[in-house]
């Protein structure tokens, strides 16, 4: 998938600025092209829950948003996230006391 592609299927219109961040987030991403794909699967499961995958601020990595509505909807985005993480061997570090992960990379 295209850079462009990925910026807009996770929201973003495209830019230089964040063309080379997500460039940053791919180097610094252990695997990336082994997950890459799982990513945007991900990104697209958890809308229904009011989640979402984005490029965070602050790290260069891809964060994972849990925004749900309800503690029902809330828990089926941490359920959904664990069984991405099992299934695809990626390694996501969830921060303490936020509903945020970063997916750090492919867990070997």
């Amino acid at each position: 998938m295209q850079r462009d592609a990925m910026l807009t299927q996770l929201g973003y219109a495209p830019n230089d600025a964040l063309l080379s961040q997500l460039e940053r987030i791919e180097s610094n991403t252990s695997g990336y092209e082994k997950i890459r794909k799982h990513i945007m699967d991900l990104h697209d499961a958890l809308k229904v829950d009011g989640s979402f995958v984005a490029m965070s601020n602050t790290n260069d990595y891809f964060k994972i948003k849990v925004e749900a509505t309800s503690a029902e909807l809330a828990e089926e985005a941490h359920a959904k996230i664990k069984h991405f993480s099992d299934k695809f061997k990626v390694k996501v570090n969830k921060l303490d006391n936020k509903e945020t992960y970063y997916i750090v990379g492919f867990d070997k």
